[in-house]
């Protein structure tokens, strides 16, 4: 090299090329730059990488050169086969005219002609990356030009590592902030239906897939899709898992599993399944206990599930499921504190009020006796004015009581009391019910503090407990008698006062009215409050499809 002129011109770009490509850590941004600096170093007319799947099918490809309106023309990204499969893993694969090589398959149609070639691999880790293609230079390419691209390789091969293991150390953070938003969703008490669609949606959008679903219990001890996330989410909803299927494989042996592809797997897939690319399947699971299976899709010809998706998204269920079932511990912890109080209520209640209340019937049994044998004295004066004092205190402690047993016993808004009763329905069911409050044609969800509030002063406590007796009922209705696989509550209001009205529909997707059943007493105290309430009860089939649909109306005011 003269020291009066420097390092040759080519020299000179291929090191601005290379810092350019180490100060880049986005991965499509980094790729694209390595194509363009290949062409602008080579003087070649086009470029292109090609990353390749384990059978040699294009799963990512990146070019320079070629108008977008020409690669949207295309059927697919070029595959390995051909020329291109002639690349060596090591060194260059340098042609005067590609279409003369023994291999050459021709063009597609509409593709622009193309004469020199040179092609070379880019390993990473050892292993092959993909292939830089580049083509039609100018008096073709020479010595110079595989020297630029080979040593450019090189520095692309560890600009794409640190890429790599950026991106996945930030994935790795979006997991793990992911599951620590979980756990405080579930210790500041959420409901559980909104944690586990928090989980799916959050799985979904970090694993950039395009649909997640949550494979819960169900009736009878199936696998149900219950949360379902994403992309045809109303042909996945309360699908049931085929027992020899990997959603029950996962679940029974507390290992994950990738599928490159549901749609050409060799096992048989669910018809709304098989309409799915890759797929990622991992428990929710901790220790040796296992509440469900998470599963990941990303639509046909998406490229597949990396072994890191995996192995982050077993953390994340696993710290899912630990917070899940610790949350299901402290619920059963306190329903047992609630159930204790309780009893402590009920013996406070016979302790004090009744037998204070039996005392008063002896001194009244007294008076009663005197009364029989002509006795008008003061005396019994004394002993009634003594039992009404008596019968005062006692109803003064059955209130405080009773009122003990009502705040304790309920939450506070009924918004928080109706999402209260599609957890406690859960056991009955096998699955958790779907509830959909809406307000003047605004859903409301627990969170709304505001909202929720403005509702109760709304309905007022009478009306409340209508609508809480209605949903109990219908929910109980449908675990004893619809074998479905989901419910749907919903209670819509409308206005207010007098001129404004509640609507309860419980709709289940089960076997429909029992027409030969003679019991209808829980039914008929809906009937008969709805009467008492100037409003309307029904309870018949599902308009648009199998199933009972209960719907239960009455004004406001």
């Amino acid at each position: 090299m003269d020291e009066q002129t420097g390092p040759p011109e080519s020299t000179t770009a291929l090191l601005r090329a290379v810092l350019a490509l180490a100060a880049d850590l986005d991965p499509t941004s980094l790729l694209e730059r390595f194509v363009q600096a290949a062409t602008e170093l080579t003087g070649a007319r086009y470029g292109a990488i090609n990353i390749l799947d384990e059978y040699g099918a294009s799963t990512t490809f990146v070019q320079s050169g070629m108008p977008d309106a020409v690669v949207a023309a295309l059927a697919h990204p070029p595959h390995a086969v051909g020329v291109l499969g002639q690349i060596p893993a090591f060194g260059v694969l340098r042609l005067t005219d590609l279409r003369q090589h023994p291999a050459f398959r021709g063009l597609p149609a509409g593709h622009p002609p193309m004469g020199s070639f040179l092609g070379t691999a880019v390993r990473v880790r050892r292993e092959v990356f993909g292939y830089l293609y580049l083509s039609e230079k100018d008096g073709g390419f020479v010595d110079v030009d595989e020297s630029l691209v080979t040593a450019l390789a090189a520095a692309a091969a560890v600009a794409i590592q640190n890429a790599e293991l950026y991106t996945a150390a930030r994935h790795r953070e979006n997991w793990l902030r992911a599951g620590q938003r979980i756990t405080t969703m579930l210790l500041e008490g959420v409901e559980e239906e909104e944690v586990l669609l928090q989980i799916a949606a959050s799985a979904r959008e970090i694993a950039r897939a395009d649909t997640a679903a949550l494979v819960l219990p169900g009736v009878g001890g199936e696998l149900v899709m219950e949360i379902v996330d994403g992309h045809r989410e109303d042909k996945l909803l309360g699908l049931t898992m085929d027992r020899d299927g990997r959603s029950w494989e996962a679940f029974l042996r507390g290992a994950g599993t990738l599928v490159a592809s549901l749609s050409t797997a060799d096992t048989p897939q669910l018809e709304p399944l098989s309409r799915f690319g890759p797929a990622l399947y991992t428990p929710l699971r901790a220790g040796e206990q296992s509440v469900g299976v998470l599963v990941l899709l990303r639509r046909a010809g998406s490229p597949p599930f990396a072994p890191s998706d995996l192995t982050m998204a077993q953390s994340f269920a696993a710290q899912a499921a630990l917070a899940l079932i610790l949350a299901q511990a402290r619920h059963t912890q306190d329903v047992g504190a609630l159930l204790d109080e309780r009893e402590r209520i009920a013996r406070d209640l016979h302790d004090l009020a009744i037998q204070q209340l039996f005392a008063t019937g002896m001194q009244l049994e007294t008076a009663r006796g005197q009364v029989a044998l002509g006795d008008a004295s003061t005396a019994i004066g004394a002993i009634l004015e003594e039992a009404l004092a008596g019968l005062e205190s006692s109803v003064r402690q059955i209130r405080v009581i009773v009122r003990t047993l009502h705040d304790q016993g309920r939450p506070s808004t009924l918004v928080e009391r109706l999402h209260r009763e599609i957890t406690l329905a859960r056991p009955g069911l096998g699955f958790a019910a779907l509830l959909r409050i809406e307000v003047d044609g605004r859903a409301v969800s627990a969170a709304d503090g505001d909202l929720a509030g403005r509702i109760d002063d709304v309905v007022g406590p009478d009306r409340a407990e209508d609508i809480i007796a209605v949903v109990r009922e219908g929910l109980a209705n449908a675990a004893r008698h619809a074998r479905s696989t989901a419910v749907t509550v919903r209670v819509t209001l409308t206005g207010s006062g007098p001129n404004g009205a509640v609507l309860i529909e419980v709709e289940d997707n089960g076997a429909g009215l029992d027409l030969t059943r003679d019991r209808h007493s829980g039914t008929k105290n809906l009937a008969d409050r709805a009467q008492r309430e100037r409003g309307t009860f029904t309870l018949g089939p599902v308009p648009s499809g199998p199933g009972t649909l209960l719907s239960w109306q009455a004004p406001l005011g």
